[in-house]
């Protein structure tokens, strides 16, 4: 059986149990293809998933991390992106097999390695506004983690919807931020979101803790509350008179193509924050500890 260069876990773990070996070229199954893999974005936090580790309550190890992809399906000249569901193999690999209505054609005006890295926080921004918060012209959106990988993305499709956008953030990238479209930038170090005064119509949480306790305090009567982290004590919503709603982003062809229209557009920046090659892909996990990491996504380079 012909293989292929992979990074997988045999067991349970943190980057400490990711080994760099040669793994079988998967066989896609019907309605699947077999991508070529170009470039795959990591989430640090995919190591603490159930479904990395097991379907249906069963083990799936060895398993391969890393679920947004850019790449190449075999026997075509078709370039895709997009966005592997969390239960089945990754793209940190040579060749992935990925079910053909989880991509979409690639933005034609950025590399592989930025367009590895819209999929998940394009689509997980694209949901929380459009799906689920239902953001309309004039409102303001509070978002928290603008300086990450999702928040990022938020900040710019919310401005792009006409919303009048605040974001929080810790560290020192207030310009970057109202580049990408903030108008107000909140430094958590040395000011609170939630002074007195501060009245919202929407706030996307990709924080979570106190931050999505807090939140609750800001948003009018009748305001909408969208976390990413985990979901919202219950009676929270209740008590505060707001909608609240925690989701788990998905798939979807038609909005990773709408996603790709906007970016070769001139709308969107993808940010990469490092990239590492396939073989460093343990050190490309471990630097999610690292203190001050620059904002958007790490990539591996899987293929130049």
């Amino acid at each position: 059986m012909a293989d292929m260069t992979a990074l997988r876990a045999h067991r349970r773990g943190g980057p400490e149990v990711l080994v760099v070996e040669r793994a079988p070229i998967p066989v896609p199954a019907a309605g699947e293809v077999l991508v070529e893999v170009h470039a795959a974005a990591i989430t640090f936090d995919e190591l603490t998933w159930d479904e990395t580790w097991q379907r249906n309550g069963a083990d799936r190890t060895p398993t391969i991390p890393s679920h947004e992809v850019s790449g190449v399906v075999v026997g075509t000249t078709d370039e895709v992106y997009g966005l592997i569901p969390f239960d089945r193999d990754g793209a940190a690999a040579e060749y992935v097999a990925v079910p053909s209505s989880c991509l979409a054609t690639r933005p034609a005006t950025c590399s592989h390695l930025a367009a590895a890295a819209l999929p998940l926080a394009g689509l997980t921004a694209w949901q929380a506004l459009v799906e689920h918060a239902d953001v309309q012209p004039g409102e303001r959106v509070l978002v928290h983690g603008g300086a990450g990988g999702v928040g990022g993305l938020v900040i710019q499709l919310a401005a792009r919807m006409g919303a009048d956008v605040t974001t929080t953030v810790r560290s020192d990238v207030t310009g970057l931020m109202r580049e990408l479209g903030a108008t107000t930038v909140i430094d958590t170090r040395a000011d609170a979101f939630d002074a007195p005064g501060a009245v919202y119509d929407v706030v996307v949480d990709t924080v979570g803790g106190q931050t999505m306790e807090r939140s609750f305090g800001v948003l009018r009567p009748g305001g909408r509350l969208v976390t990413l982290a985990a979901p919202p004590p219950p009676g929270k919503a209740e008590e505060f008179d707001v909608d609240a709603t925690f989701f788990i982003v998905t798939p979807d062809r038609a909005q990773l193509a709408e996603l790709a229209a906007l970016v070769d557009a001139g709308g969107m920046q993808i940010a990469i924050a490092e990239t590492f090659p396939l073989r460093d892909g343990r050190a490309a996990f471990e630097s999610g500890a690292r203190p001050h990491r620059r904002p958007g996504k790490t990539v591996l380079i899987v293929r130049d």
